[in-house]
């Protein structure tokens, strides 16, 4: 993984780390909503709310368009994959130890 990979996957999972950006993450992934309707949605403030979609834009997990005057946000899903490549690398090596401790007590059970 690149440096700037790096960089990029400690930024998202900094971001990730707060439950507001969770749940604004939550709010807008089926739709794109303006800030606004995100922060009734999550009960923070508008205010609160921009400074959370900012980190978050910065992490590449959300973007924004402009739709007239209005400025609509949706989850960006090129770095939700960057985290979620990053986190499916645990996977093999976990569930190949679940194989090999299941398939221990089952040799166990027989003898």
């Amino acid at each position: 993984m690149s440096a700037d990979a790096v960089a990029d996957l400690d930024l998202a999972l900094r971001a990730l780390a707060d439950g507001n950006r969770r749940a604004i993450l939550r709010e807008i992934r089926s739709a794109p909503l303006p800030v606004g309707a995100i922060a009734d949605a999550v009960d923070l403030s508008q205010q609160t709310t921009s400074h959370h979609l900012g980190v978050l834009r910065r992490a590449g997990l959300a973007a924004s368009t402009r739709e007239g005057t209005r400025h609509l946000f949706a989850v960006d899903t090129d770095g939700l994959a960057a985290v979620r490549s990053y986190l499916d690398d645990f996977w093999p090596d976990k569930l190949a130890a679940l194989k090999a401790v299941i398939e221990a007590r089952e040799g166990a059970d027989r003898g």
